[in-house]
């Protein structure tokens, strides 16, 4: 079969590899479509590990079953999550699924999403596969991880009716951000990015205002938001210098969400007293989204409550998969790149 071989952001190579073959309790997965992730350029986090296959927004059809599969058939369309919780430790029992040591370090694809196939370990198969809803083709159901992860942000920030939200970052995770805070029914949602392409897709998606981040992005969302801080604040992107601005503008009481990682080393210097003191402000995080998040986010898209379709700017085959990743690179002409391994 073939994979993309994955050296570093600008070397992506399409090579050929052994179908994996399955044991007992897997699936072989036949992937149609395999959405490009941020997070797959994060070149720091696996210089130690390349080459290697990525791709972990998956969607496709069960191609084989394993002895002991029952709850599925061959032909099934399913979206698979990558890492999935055990259900039974101590963080698990008490609902913090995606801080579960196996989800974070024990589950894994064989090869990865951007292959023609890919083996469905036992534990992924077990807690991890979901059947696409009638009505949601292979592209929109990629999305279910990505919303999964969004969807539990929101939730541990507990955003809803009658919020302010401030959205730092208006790449892809921003933007299922805005939809999904509109979705719930956010009062007034301010978004903001260094790309006059991404700031129209946010107005697009659900923000009231877009505006610059630049030097000035604190007062100006201030500005837009009727001379108020804002109640949430979720910062997508990874940069620091959007971070002395995420803290000066949350509302006394409200939430920051550090949705996005920085790059490696980087380190949070503020005033512990100015921060913190007499505001009640929380700053937290989350890490990928728990089985139910996912089954709640193919909902979502099955409902058309999140317009994902939309979001979805070019389509390629495995063949382009390098022009895929540096479309993502730049930011400025894509919001969602889909690879099609078959085609």
């Amino acid at each position: 079969m073939r994979v993309a071989m994955y050296y570093a952001n600008d070397d992506v190579r399409v090579e050929e590899a052994p179908i994996p073959g399955i044991g007992e309790g897997e699936l072989l997965m036949r992937i149609e479509a395999s959405g490009i992730c941020g997070s797959d350029l994060m070149e720091w986090y696996r210089r130690d590990k390349v080459p290697l296959v990525l791709g972990h927004e998956v969607s496709g059809t069960v191609e084989k079953i394993g002895t002991g599969v029952g709850k599925y058939k061959v032909g099934d369309r399913i979206v698979v999550s990558h890492h999935v919780p055990c259900n039974s430790c101590d963080y698990c029992q008490r609902g913090d699924h995606t801080v579960c040591e196996t989800l974070q370090k024990g589950t894994h694809f064989d090869p990865g999403g951007f292959a023609e196939f890919l083996r469905v370990p036992a534990i992924n198969a077990e807690k991890g596969v979901y059947l696409i809803p009638e009505g949601v083709d292979f592209p929109e159901a990629t999305f279910a991880e990505p919303l999964a992860c969004v969807l539990r942000g929101q939730e541990k920030i507990h955003l809803g009716k009658g919020h302010s939200v401030f959205v730092i970052g208006s790449g892809i995770s921003g933007l299922l951000h805005i939809a999904l805070a509109k979705a719930r029914g956010a009062d007034r949602i301010i978004a903001a990015d260094i790309s006059g392409f991404r700031l129209g897709a946010a107005r697009k998606f659900g923000a009231d205002e877009a505006i610059a981040a630049d030097e000035n992005l604190a007062a100006n969302m201030i500005a837009a938001n009727n001379g108020k801080k804002a109640d949430r604040v979720i910062l997508c992107t990874g940069a620091l210098s959007a971070v002395t601005a995420t803290l000066e503008s949350v509302e006394h009481g409200g939430t920051v969400l550090f949705f996005a990682p920085t790059n490696e080393g980087e380190e949070l210097p503020f005033s512990i007293n100015k921060v913190f003191w007499k505001t009640e402000v929380t700053l937290t995080t989350t890490y990928a989204g728990a089985p139910p998040d996912h089954v709640k986010a193919l909902e979502l898209i099955r409902d058309n409550a999140i317009p994902v379709k939309e979001m979805i700017t070019h389509t390629l085959p495995l063949a382009d998969i390098q022009r895929g990743f540096d479309l993502v690179a730049t930011g400025d002409e894509s919001i969602k790149v889909i690879i099609q391994p078959q085609v």
